[in-house]
């Protein structure tokens, strides 16, 4: 039997859809070991999170009342603390902002190996193996780790976690030592591109260089405001400098998982399929039909974006 520890990520006092993921992802460890899973949370309202992720598969909640942001000196001493006291054999945390700050040093702290932005898990006796993406999303590979180990798992690669649990909530008798606290959360501060957050999005209407030149943005902004969706896009776009970084989905940009994703221009390279594949639905918009794309398209429309999009905002309007 194999005990998870397995890390919740929130942000602005709102769970982030990886933390309902990752319970799927380490759920599924548990019925390979045998063992139970821990999910902690720190900071934030910890309690009406507890109560959000108290989800089938979750055996005991740990919550740790320490600020209300993420701090890296909080999350590597809160995890390595609840790691030792619960005896469980890995730690799984999001493969997010937060998650490489913190999870590094909790591996380097407890001497423990390291796997990061993981697509798959699997645990077989002592050994767990995980699965990557290398050379841009074009090859799998798989490490075998024996023995307890540290992972972070990619957004959208599991189902988010569904239907209420019965895990017991526990506040932990944390030893928090302040002298080793080098930084604190004061405030957030938007950087440009106006705070858009595009994994948050519901309806994403996102170009690639198949728009051409920077105005016919136009069309594109015109059909998203009739859409009610947020614009975003893949890497030639942002390499361009017509749209901000924070607009850009892929490897090298945002995981999203929206309702809709309409993919206006955009060939489906590897890196930016990485990126938007767990959509519902995906519609896509290309005058190449053997773009790669079309094929995990839900919708492919083979025609002129210059024709298709005034005529879709006409409709919609």
């Amino acid at each position: 039997m194999t005990d998870v520890l397995a890390v919740a990520d929130h942000r602005q006092g709102s769970l982030r859809d990886v933390s309902f993921e990752l319970v799927t992802a380490a759920t599924k460890l548990t019925e390979q070991t045998g063992g139970d899973l821990h999910l902690l949370i720190i900071g934030g309202p910890v309690e009406e999170f507890a109560e959000k992720l108290n989800l089938q598969g979750v055996d005991v909640i740990y919550t740790v009342d320490e600020g209300m942001e993420f701090n890296h000196d909080i999350y590597v001493q809160a995890v390595t603390q609840v790691y030792e006291a619960v005896a469980a054999e890995y730690v799984v945390a999001p493969n997010s902002v937060n998650g490489l700050d913190y999870v590094p040093a909790v591996a380097n702290t407890l001497n423990l190996p390291l796997a990061t932005d993981a697509i798959g898990l699997d645990a077989n006796d002592a050994t767990l193996t995980v699965t990557r993406e290398m050379y841009g999303g074009k090859v799998a590979t798989t490490n075998e780790l024996d023995g307890p180990a540290v992972v972070t798992i990619r957004g959208a690669e599991w189902p988010m976690a569904e239907g209420p649990g019965t895990a017991s909530v526990k506040t932990v008798d944390f030893s928090l030592d302040e002298g080793s606290v080098g930084s604190r959360v004061t405030g957030f501060r938007e950087t440009t591109g106006g705070g858009v957050d595009i994994s948050e999005a519901d309806v994403l209407v996102s170009i690639g260089r198949g728009i051409d030149e920077e105005e016919n943005l136009a069309i594109i902004r015109e059909l998203a405001e009739v859409l009610d969706a947020t614009i975003s896009c893949s890497r030639p776009i942002v390499d361009s400098g017509w749209l901000p970084k924070n607009r850009q989905v892929g490897q090298s940009g945002k995981v999203v998982t929206p309702d809709v994703y309409l993919a206006i221009g955009i060939s489906g390279a590897v890196q930016h399929v990485a990126g938007m594949k767990g959509s519902d639905a995906i519609v896509a918009i290309n005058t190449d039909p053997d773009a790669p794309i079309m094929d995990i398209a839900d919708y492919a429309i083979h025609d002129d974006l210059f024709d298709v999009v005034p005529a879709l905002t006409e409709q919609f309007q």
